[in-house]
């Protein structure tokens, strides 16, 4: 095997597994041990300059980071990495004079963002620092996107979002609410040297089943729904309510439902319990409140009085899988089943519209109605016109809108200085030594024993009786300290200076996962399976050097190591280092230039 090339930024940020499952590959160790030191502020700058918005994300995000975290290989409940980035965004100081000033001088050059959601502020944010005017179009007054719109405000409150696009639009971005775009070729010709189009998948799917039309009265779009009741248009729903849907719009919608009076609402999913889109902490805080969620029921029929909706007919299904493990749903021969309902809420789905966009200005359009866009640089077919966020490759987070908006503004920036946007230049990464001492480190490398701590929450009684009441009040400092402790600092690396090694298997001796081996050289594959414990995660690199008296080979596996540091305490030598690396992805901006 080829030894561990150290000078690239890959090896070392796929060590880091919570940072590299980010989609903003947010520097997470690092701002955690902030918020452990009580540098609220610190942490939150850390957060606001990957992830643009830290109080909401911190409240609403998907958690992709969760599932990678290594701790959640040595016991069940990983970090709860979400809910710390929340700290940093209640316990902040005052950080406004820490953010960039809006530029006095401008570029001469002009972008156009259509949609205020989060894809689109993340380009403003980005490309308003370095002289740019840019106008975010909006159709609602306020921006925020869905996140205002279908969210609701006891998991948002109002507060925190007007806070967080307020530190956008206060760089200088213009933000036109009201304006609905209606033609991409009339846009095109106001002379806009970039387009960015970042307005969401805003559709959502219906379902054409028997009686749809003649109990419409009491059929609601969940999306629109949600949005009708942000903005105050609608206050009240029926006493029992069937919810349709298993993603997190459904649980929204089923407990935004109790909050507006009624008394009975289930939850009526398709497939298991398991297969949900919905996150798993919205379907425990769903049934928290007494929802019940109905699985495996397919709705054949909306049953109706003279136009009056009365209920929903479902068939009972199971899940069978072919030989090609493909899930299929199939009739499980059980009767019918009717829920009796004042009002249905379908949540079954958003998909893209694009009616405004002229079909033969340049943008290609797959089989599916979607954009044909570059993952990578995300630009259309259409050399000025770029896309991002839902509105890009279909319904997925908020994480990942900002994720594209960043990546959409580095190319931008790269175009309007005549630059080939396909060259896009690696993270920064820096590595410093943690040795204080032989035996002392900079950082806490005693590994925590407590078990995850959960977030208070609200009286239920109390969240109910208000649709504005958050119902998570967050940790606050003690709790927040403790939890940040169960961190393992991955990204402290353990390095290994081949000829300072003596061969002694000191550290093989004390690693307490059986993670490092010495042995002699091979193919991968079978390499793997000698290791004093054989490394079978293929998607963690080994950690391999070479060079040793003995012509074997130091191979560590990545996956397992809890970057503990005792082979670094306890290696004679001093062939081990504790080196702390700081990965910062490349924004838009001169660095981001090859010319530069």
């Amino acid at each position: 095997m080829k030894p561990t090339d150290l000078s690239t930024p890959q090896h070392f940020h796929k060590v880091v597994d919570c940072q590299w499952a980010c989609p903003a590959h947010t520097p997470v160790p690092e701002y955690i041990r902030l918020i452990a030191a009580g540098r609220y502020g610190d942490a939150y700058m850390i957060n606001w300059k990957s992830n643009v918005f830290p109080g909401i994300l911190g409240r609403t995000c998907d958690r992709p980071c969760e599932p990678a975290c290594r701790r959640g290989r040595v016991e069940k409940e990983p970090v709860a990495i979400c809910r710390l980035k929340r700290v940093a965004a209640d316990y902040k100081d005052d950080i406004r004079e820490r953010l960039p000033k809006p530029v006095a001088k401008k570029n001469g050059k002009r972008v156009v963002c259509i949609g205020g959601g989060p894809a689109s502020l993340t380009v403003a944010r980005d490309l308003a620092p370095l002289g740019y005017d840019v106008v975010v179009l909006d159709q609602d007054p306020q921006a925020g996107g869905m996140m205002r719109t279908q969210i609701p405000k006891f998991r948002l409150p109002d507060s925190v979002l007007d806070e967080e696009c307020g530190y956008v639009l206060d760089l200088g971005v213009r933000f036109v609410g009201g304006r609905r775009v209606d033609s991409m070729k009339a846009l095109l010709a106001e002379g806009w040297d970039a387009i960015f189009v970042g307005c969401g998948a805003p559709r959502g799917r219906d379902l054409d089943i028997p009686g749809r039309k003649e109990a419409a009265k009491n059929i609601h779009i969940g999306i629109d729904w949600l949005s009708s009741v942000s903005f105050g248009h609608t206050t009240k729903i029926g006493k029992r309510v069937v919810v349709l849907g298993g993603g997190n719009t459904a649980m929204d919608c089923c407990r935004s439902s109790l909050r507006l009076g009624s008394e009975d609402v289930q939850v009526v999913v398709r497939s298991g319990f398991e297969e949900m889109k919905a996150s798993p902490w919205e379907k425990e805080d769903a049934m928290h409140e007494g929802i019940p969620i109905h699985n495996y029921l397919v709705p054949k029929e909306f049953t109706h009085e003279n136009g009056k909706l009365t209920g929903v007919v479902f068939e009972k299904v199971q899940a069978w899988r072919d030989d090609k493990g493909k899930r299929h749903l199939l009739p499980s021969g059980e009767p019918d089943r009717h829920f009796p309902c004042d009002d249905v809420l379908i949540a079954v789905g958003q998909e893209n519209a694009f009616p405004w966009i002229e079909r033969d200005i340049g943008i290609e359009f797959d089989q599916w109605g979607m954009p044909k866009v570059d993952a990578q640089t995300m630009r259309s077919t259409h050399p000025k016109i770029f896309f991002g966020g839902d509105a890009a490759f279909g319904p997925k987070n908020i994480i990942w809108a900002v994720a594209h908006g960043h990546e959409a503004a580095v190319s931008i920036d790269k175009f309007c200085n005549g630059e080939d946007i396909a060259e896009r230049p690696a993270p920064a990464v820096e590595i410093v030594s943690q040795k204080m001492g032989i035996h002392e480190w900079s950082y806490d490398n005693d590994i925590a024993p407590d078990k995850r701590y959960r977030v208070p929450l609200r009286d239920k009684v109390v969240a109910l009786r208000d649709i504005r009441a958050e119902v998570e009040l967050g940790y606050d400092e003690a709790l927040a300290f403790r939890e940040a402790q169960r961190c393992l600092n991955c990204d402290a690396q353990t390095v290994f200076t081949s000829l300072l090694c003596i061969e002694c298997d000191a550290c093989v001796d004390i690693c307490p996962m059986d993670c490092i081996t010495f042995t002699q050289d091979g193919e991968e594959a079978e390499l793997r399976t000698r290791l004093t414990a054989p490394a079978r995660n293929l998607a963690q690199d080994l950690y391999v050097a070479n060079g040793l008296k003995t012509g074997r080979m130091m191979v560590k596996d990545e996956d397992v190591c809890l970057h503990c540091g005792l082979c670094a305490e306890r290696c004679p030598t001093g062939a081990w280092d504790m080196q702390k690396t700081f990965i910062e992805m490349t924004y838009a901006g001169s660095a981001c230039r090859s010319k530069a």
